[in-house]
């Protein structure tokens, strides 16, 4: 964010945004109401503004249950995607339009299963990012450079509530009021720092980016996981992340508040042999209903069974270099091109006025400095970036510090890196 940008922000008090701008439109929620919208938005001009209000939370999954639309002639569109849930029709009529979007990354996958993708992008988040602005949310982005301010106090509901208020349709609309506005000025912004062409090589690759395949051993991301030691109650937290995702998906509910990962982990160093004990242990009070606590119990059995030889290994399976506390011991040359190509990084970005792990994402480096090219030049390590998926700008910007970096590495004795 430039200084200018930033005078202007704190010069003027924000104006409330309260209410769309040509009133609150119905929610579409059957087929014909859906063809008038198509219609609509086909013969509007500009940017599409593109939103998505999921249940995160509460349901299980990450499914949209309210999308917001506003375009230039056409007014503003909120939808019901589980009254239709076939959206592809609007998608194409949409399919050459820019979609304006505030944090992509998050709303995309939901809206692919109803049919929509878009073909080109504007990130109003990533923008904000890499324009320096210190806080990007939709809400500070919105007041910082429009001047106008949002209500954010629906952000947490249920969105799967049905018929969903008042007031939290309004939200929902006037979170694509401006957006297309926030878009233009953070084009301007963006092209005045000279960093447009960076942000829209961004774009274009979150635009063009395959759908993510699926985690591997997701169960390892229970929270409180570093508390286990032992393969066999590693085994347990296994068993019964499992057993909870599958009633969570039976129930449509968040896993979370089927049990809590606190309570896995309990469970898990605990192993408990019969109800009485399980019961005893916080997550599994005497309001969990007995075919919950069977259940469980039953999770837990079935870790206990498991021949030690397939019990699940201590770490996880890893591709690419060691975590980076390791290197020192490892490879201490390598731990010295870390040490410094951080360095670079952190003061290249610093002087650019952008998040370090948006001018070049951390993994890239680490894999880089473990790896380097036999003869690590700014060219050899440009291709190096590139094979890794790193964009043509951030390699133009970075290879070359990363290179004197190692070259300093070379020089010097090895140092520890820290993270």
């Amino acid at each position: 964010m430039t200084d200018a940008a930033e005078a202007i922000a704190l010069e003027t008090a924000p104006v409330p945004l309260l209410e769309p701008r040509e009133g609150l439109p119905p929610v579409v929620a059957d087929q014909s109401a859906l063809d008038a919208v198509v219609t609509a938005f086909a013969a509007g001009t500009g940017p599409v503004a593109v939103d998505a209000e999921r249940a995160s939370g509460y349901r299980y999954g990450q499914r949209a249950y309210l999308i917001q639309l506003r375009r230039a002639g056409a007014g503003t569109a909120l939808i019901d995607p589980i009254a239709c849930p076939d959206l592809s029709a609007l998608g194409a009529a949409l399919a050459e339009v820019e979609w304006v979007v505030h944090a992509a990354t998050q709303d995309l996958p939901c809206l692919a299963e109803v049919g929509m993708r878009p073909q080109r992008l504007f990130d109003t988040e990533l923008a904000g990012r890499i324009a320096g602005f210190a806080r990007v949310g939709l809400g500070p982005m919105t007041e910082n450079v429009l001047g106008y301010s949002l209500a954010k106090e629906h952000s947490a509901v249920d969105w799967s509530t049905r018929p969903l208020p008042e007031p939290w349709l309004r939200y929902a609309a006037l979170d694509v009021e401006v957006l297309v506005e926030l878009r233009d000025a953070l084009e301007a912004e963006l092209a005045g720092q000279g960093k447009l062409d960076w942000a829209l090589e961004e774009f274009a690759s979150i635009a063009a980016a395959p759908r993510p395949a699926p985690r591997v051993d997701p169960w390892r991301r229970t929270s409180g996981l570093h508390k286990i030691r032992r393969r066999r109650q590693l085994a347990a937290v296994r068993e019964l992340w499992q057993s909870r995702d599958k009633l969570a998906q039976e129930r449509d509910v968040s896993p979370g508040r089927v049990l809590s990962d606190a309570a896995i982990v309990s469970a898990a160093l605990a192993m408990p042999t019969n109800v009485a004990a399980l019961q005893a242990l916080q997550g599994f009070g005497p309001r969990v209903h007995r075919r919950q606590l069977e259940l469980w119990l039953g999770a837990l059995d079935r870790a206990r069974a498991i021949p030690e030889a397939q019990l699940p290994p201590a770490a996880a399976p890893h591709e690419g270099p060691p975590p980076p506390r390791a290197w020192a011991e490892k490879d201490p040359v390598a731990a010295a091109r870390l040490t410094g190509a951080k360095a670079a990084i952190t003061e290249l970005a610093e002087r650019l006025k952008l998040p370090a792990e948006n001018l070049i994402t951390p993994e890239l480096v680490r894999r880089v400095c473990w790896e380097p090219p036999a003869e690590p030049t700014a060219p050899a390590l440009a291709g190096a970036l590139r094979a890794l998926g790193a964009r043509r700008w951030q390699v133009e910007l970075v290879a070359p510090v990363v290179a004197e970096a190692f070259a300093t590495a070379l020089e010097g004795p090895p140092a520890s890196p820290q993270g």
